[in-house]
């Protein structure tokens, strides 16, 4: 098998845009998947169950159906609807930020049951609303156990928004495809959109255990 470097050098400029892309759908997602798990998650622990069923439904549904259905739902029929026509790169930023959101919500949720209760009650006694106790005495105790589980969840939506590629959001994988299309020659494209990719995830598992460290030692 000859491998063809002359068709990666000539693709370069294509997979670097396209890697940027990736890693912005990949940010945006992370912040607003973030944002938006840590209310779906505080929303399921209501304590009265009616409230909390609408965020444990949202849940189920994202988690129990498939994220590339998810894509394609929300490219072809959500987008068109509240802006008239399709955009991919913002169906694919809604897309996985609603899908991370579910995952985040559930890490959010375990991670505050985690502490335990006298903690709240401590805070509570001391005169704290509940929301204070939470967001200082609960919340930065359960933020450190959930960095593991919220940093796989994060390499997981790196290497999810590949499936962009199926409604032509000119991601990283986008430009593997279309290689792979203009050549047909599988390893080229596809050998290096995959170094690319464990490039960005190892960079990324690199600048969280950092942060790890980091705060283990605070």
């Amino acid at each position: 098998m000859d491998f063809r470097w002359d068709l990666i050098a000539e693709y370069a400029p294509f997979f670097a845009k396209g890697t940027l892309l990736t890693i912005g759908f990949s940010i945006a997602a992370i912040i607003f998947g973030t944002v938006l798990g840590l209310l779906i998650g505080l929303g399921k622990m209501m304590k009265r169950p009616i409230a909390a069923l609408p965020f444990k439904w949202y849940i189920n549904i994202f988690r129990g159906t498939p994220l590339l259905v998810q894509i394609l739902l929300i490219h072809f029929g959500v987008i068109p609807l509240l802006i008239g026509t399709t955009n991919a790169i913002l169906a694919a930023i809604v897309a996985l930020s609603l899908n991370s959101a579910a995952y985040v919500a559930e890490i959010f949720r375990a991670g505050i049951q985690s502490i335990d209760r006298g903690q709240m009650e401590a805070a509570r006694s001391l005169g704290m609303t509940h929301v204070q106790a939470m967001r200082y005495v609960i919340l930065p105790q359960a933020f450190k156990r959930m960095i593991p589980p919220l940093g796989n969840e994060f390499i997981v939506l790196i290497k999810d928004s590949s499936l962009a590629a199926i409604i032509a959001a000119p991601e990283l994988m986008y430009w593997g495809r279309a290689m792979q299309g203009q050549y047909y020659r599988p390893w080229e494209p596809y050998l290096t959109t995959a170094v690319i990719y464990l490039l960005l995830t190892l960079s990324l598992n690199y600048l969280l255990s950092r942060f790890e460290r980091r705060l283990a030692t605070e």
